[in-house]
């Protein structure tokens, strides 16, 4: 059966106080709409479209690697007008859709396909998502006959019974594509909102004789985010889901509740996470690292037995056994190589760094290439900008660079080869060469007494 998706991203949030759309505000690193975009795939629903208003290009920009399709709202008129903007996404089509918040990031793809599962097994023409909770006040309430949904009650038209059931909607659905277009055409209106309420549309199936079913799921995964405090409370409770996931797989995360990691990071087995990590973005760290406690990793691919102390990485890779830090920043397009020592308040940017090298403390290595088993004292600096451009250094295999160097680029220093403590290097250094360049010292016998210093 073909299936597709459509996902409520109009709103501006007025409640969030923000300039940037609600659905665009990130939880656990990720925008929400790209956190329900990627649960429809998950859930094997590939063709998602989009409903758009305000800050539609802005949206469109965040979510343009997602392979969507767009339905534009321009005036937000209720939920059922949105469904009504995606009529052109519907049309000629058949099967099954689902309507999903883009403001509801904690759904899960197991949700979404026993939803699908439920919708097909009961031949229902609309399955509601539904939760129970204590206190359902405020919420619209699901009234059952013969276990299927009779009607949709909100709070403040509820009679004596009706208050007392606490299953309540979740407003998120599954429709039979046919039987929606259909009762889309039928909404109206006419109430003190003059909106199209998508709820309306159950009540058209239901005069028309029509199967309405409900699938109860928890509360939690239905939350939608309309403040900061609420955005607060999914950051939560997705990050305990994300903890709680990789300590199953077999991480230690000694202290979860100051550990944050992204929805889409990976981590292997018996890696060891300190308190107070950061780690985002599609990451992937192996096995038998350790992480101790400060570091911030972005879009980093981590070896296996790395060591990596109150360091940043971003954009770059690190391979296996290899040490990172205390405080160090490895830059983007940066790739470092087994066995390497990345010492304290050592910089990479944009350079290669082979394996067994060792860069201990206070270095800077920018826009270079750097061989094997090379060894680069402290204070080392690659010059490479010189103010209007950028250039590249190249170092060869086994090459020891003595302390408080300068390597002006472009420059380039061949396999073994030697360069004295203090050197500015401007020229090429051959092959199993000792460079030095530094002015020849000179004492000058008496002349602190001559000036009167002390």
């Amino acid at each position: 059966m073909n299936k597709c998706a459509i996902i409520l991203a109009a709103g501006q949030g007025k409640r969030i106080k923000s300039n940037l759309p609600k659905v665009l505000h990130k939880v656990c690193g990720k925008e929400m709409v790209n956190h329900v975009i990627d649960t429809m795939r998950a859930a094997d629903i590939n063709d998602v479209n989009v409903i758009i208003g305000k800050g539609a290009e802005l949206v469109k920009e965040r979510t343009t690697e997602k392979k969507v399709s767009y339905s534009l709202q321009a005036e937000q008129l209720g939920t059922g007008h949105a469904v009504k903007c995606a009529k052109d996404f519907l049309n000629g089509k058949s099967g099954i859709v689902v309507i999903f918040t883009g403001d509801a990031p904690l759904i899960k793809n197991e949700t979404v396909a026993n939803l699908v599962d439920t919708h097909i097994k009961e031949s229902n023409k609309a399955t509601l998502l539904t939760s129970i909770i204590e206190n359902p006040t405020g919420y619209g309430r699901i009234i059952r006959k013969d276990n299927s949904v009779e009607k949709i009650v909100e709070h403040k038209d509820c009679n004596e019974h009706e208050i007392k059931v606490n299953e309540i909607n979740a407003g998120m659905y599954c429709f039979d594509i046919k039987s929606l277009v259909n009762a889309l055409d039928k909404l109206s209106n006419d109430n003190a909102q003059g909106e199209y309420y998508l709820t309306d549309v159950i009540g058209i199936l239901k005069s028309e004789g029509e199967k309405v079913g409900a699938m109860v799921t928890e509360f939690e995964e239905t939350i939608g985010v309309n403040s900061r405090s609420e955005l607060a409370v999914a950051e939560k409770i997705l990050r305990d889901r994300i903890n709680k996931k990789h300590m199953d797989n077999g991480v230690t995360i000694i202290d979860p509740a100051s550990t944050y990691i992204g929805i889409d990071v990976e981590i292997g087995q018996d890696t060891i996470i300190y308190p107070n990590n950061v780690i985002e973005g599609d990451t992937l760290i192996g096995e038998d690292c350790i992480l101790y406690p400060n570091s911030r990793i972005e879009n980093g691919k981590i070896g296996n037995s790395v060591s990596i102390q109150s360091s940043v990485i971003v954009d770059s890779s690190v391979g296996n056994e290899t040490t990172v830090g205390p405080f160090a920043y490895i830059r983007p397009e940066s790739t470092i190589g087994n066995n390497v020592k990345i010492g304290d308040f050592v910089e990479i940017k944009k350079a290669s760094i082979g394996n067994d090298t060792k860069v201990s403390h206070l270095t800077y290595i920018g826009d270079a290439e750097v061989g094997t088993g090379c060894n680069f004292g402290c204070g080392t600096v690659v010059v490479n900008y010189d103010g209007k451009k950028k250039y590249k250094t190249i170092v060869g295999n086994n090459a020891f660079i003595g302390c408080n160097t300068n390597l002006v680029s472009p420059v380039e220093v061949e396999d073994n080869a030697y360069i004295a403590a203090g050197s500015t290097i401007t020229k090429k250094v051959p092959n199993g060469s000792l460079a030095i360049a530094r002015a020849k010292q000179t004492n000058i016998e008496g002349w602190v007494s001559r000036k009167g210093q002390k």
